[in-house]
């Protein structure tokens, strides 16, 4: 039964309030006879629907106005079973009302035979269930959100089990605002390995972890572990006096330096360094710039060939300031800096035609790491913008030296709000001679931008340029669709934790159809990173997104001789 294109007039007068279905006198029915074509139904039934009860008879197509849009293919459906069945069928729709409103229905459809056998017609008998439907819809989605809602905003850290770096930071922000307190980073590395196993990449992995059960054991009660770098493990303290805090950190750090740990095909003594400071509620060091200054004491042990460094106070602002720039750029002259490239294979071509360049710093122990750690801190102490401005110049470099590759560069929010860069990328890119078509810049959607209308200089520079802006871990913070208006953004990137399980996660399939449906009404193209197998490619095409990056595609891989891999 197709909805009619007239559209129907709303009455003049409000109807009145729908008595209850235990109320009304006598049952709620239709009857449909397919000689005349016409629908009769009981006054109970149109007072249901709001109708001035003079109408007696109508057609089939005006009652199809009053089933819900959603529900048509399914009382059609219905009363096609029980016509060419001739049995009863049942079947709960949903009714439009004359004022806009709707209200379920049971709805039981019989037959009407004529003398011969064959159906003449169909006759209905309507039930009212609103508030069954209501309180069933509610359960299903409070199942839903159920299902769809992380449990905990405590991500544990995959390889030890301890806190993740940010949920570390949030402990101390806790401690700090009940009180008094502590925090003591770790730094665990190998001091001898069997048989050579030194440089063996699990190592490191696999001795933080063993590490990590060894400070559960003996940690004292309410004390909180984090892993805070690639090879740190972090402990608050909260409420502990500082004489408490300095002794717990002694045994803590001589609990390291004295165990033999057994690994799987191996075992090992292990060094360690640590790095104690005391915060307060009243201090002008946030739980920040204290992780910053317990991470440089450990450093301070290490350089000094000691167990543990001692910070009483948290280092003043403009020292610390300094400090973590002067580490900046001792990292930049001594080459502690390394880029890696990603293939981003474009869907319709079928062709890798992008990378990903990815920034490493590189760990005197462990090798290539993730920066993660070190962007946090120089980010936050306003020190990130020369690191960018490294990567943006050996950026240019190489694509200067192959015209044919299009890179897509990572910037932090306070770089892009900072009026040197713009002038800094115009300068490079007339200086090493590249073709502003080969460069994106990447900015990431959970960035602090600090200048938004010196962003937005930058943003609408670039393109001028003929540079392409896109937007990183797009639907993973708060201002992505702001952004999509605020900036001229050419390419967005699905955050890889909705496309991680996406084949699996019905929830994750609507979110990322709806972000690439977004997306194509502004003029955006679309990635999505973190695609690891075929069926998960395979999905993401039906869902018209542009391009694909991750493990199937290619892994992160350091650029051999200054140049990307071939295509």
């Amino acid at each position: 039964m197709a909805a009619p294109k007239e559209r129907r007039t709303m009455p003049s007068v409000p109807p009145s309030p729908r008595p209850p279905a235990d109320d009304q006198p006598g049952p709620a029915w239709f009857a449909y006879t397919a000689s005349s074509d016409q629908i009769a139904w009981s006054k109970p039934l149109l007072d249901m629907l709001g109708q001035a009860p003079t109408q007696n008879e109508v057609s089939r197509r005006v009652l199809t106005r009053y089933v819900h849009r959603d529900d048509h293919a399914k009382a059609l459906g219905a009363i096609t079973q029980a016509w060419t069945s001739r049995v009863p069928v049942r079947t709960t729709v949903r009714l439009m009302r004359a004022d806009g409103g709707w209200f379920d229905v049971d709805c039981r459809l019989e037959p009407v035979k004529s003398p011969d056998g064959t159906v003449r017609g169909i006759r209905g008998t309507v039930t009212d269930v609103s508030t069954r439907e209501r309180e069933r819809r509610e359960l299903a989605r409070l199942a839903r959100r159920g299902e769809t809602v992380q449990a905990s905003l405590v991500d544990p850290d995959p390889a030890t089990g301890l806190l993740t770096r940010a949920r570390f930071v949030d402990e101390i922000d806790r401690a700090q605002r009940r009180g008094g307190g502590a925090i003591l980073i770790i730094r665990v590395q190998p001091s001898r390995a069997a048989d050579g196993d030194g440089l063996r990449p699990e190592l490191g992995a696999d001795l933080l972890h063993r590490a990590a059960r060894v400070l559960e054991g003996v940690v004292q009660e309410g004390a909180l572990l984090g892993r805070v770098g690639p090879s740190e493990i972090g402990l608050v303290l909260p409420g502990t006096s500082w004489p408490m805090a300095r002794r717990e950190a002694e045994v803590l750090v001589d609990a390291l330096r004295s165990q033999t740990f057994v690994l799987p095909d191996s075992w090992l003594r292990a060094n360690a360094w640590g790095g104690l400071v005391r915060f307060t509620p009243d201090a002008e060091a946030g739980s920040h710039e204290v992780l910053i200054d317990a991470e440089h004491a450990w450093r301070e042990s290490r350089d000094g060939d000691r167990p543990l460094t001692l910070v009483a106070h948290p280092v003043p602002r403009r020292d610390r300031r300094g400090s973590y720039r002067t580490r900046v750029a001792d990292a930049l002259g001594t080459d502690r800096f390394t880029l890696y490239a990603q293939p981003i294979l474009d869907l319709q071509s079928n062709a890798v035609t992008r990378h990903e360049l990815l920034l490493r710093v590189l760990d005197e122990s462990e090798g290539p790491q993730s920066p993660t750690q070190v962007l946090d801190t120089a980010e936050r102490l306003d020190a990130v913008y020369d690191i960018d401005l490294w990567v943006v110049e050996r950026a240019m470099q190489l694509a200067a030296e192959q015209p044919g590759q299009c890179l897509q560069i990572n910037l932090s929010g306070r770089s892009v709000g900072d009026p040197r860069l713009t002038d800094e990328v115009e300068r490079l890119i007339s200086h090493y001679e590249v073709n502003p078509a080969q460069l994106t810049f990447e900015i990431t959607e959970t960035a602090l931008i600090g200048n938004l209308s010196e962003a937005r200089r930058f943003a609408d520079r670039v393109r001028d340029l003929g540079c392409e802006l896109a937007l990183d871990d797009f639907g993973s913070g708060y201002a992505s669709f702001r952004y999509l208006r605020i900036f001229p953004i050419d390419l967005v990137k699905i955050d890889g934790e909705y496309v991680v399980d996406l084949v699996d996660n019905p929830q994750d399939q609507v979110l990322v159809r709806a972000l690439v449906q977004v997306c194509q009404a502004y003029g955006i193209h679309t990635v999505a990173e973190f695609v690891q197998d075929e069926p998960t490619l395979r999905l993401l095409r039906e869902l018209g997104v542009d391009y694909v990056q991750g493990y199937l595609i290619g892994k992160p891989a350091p650029l051999p001789a200054g140049r990307l891999p071939s295509a």
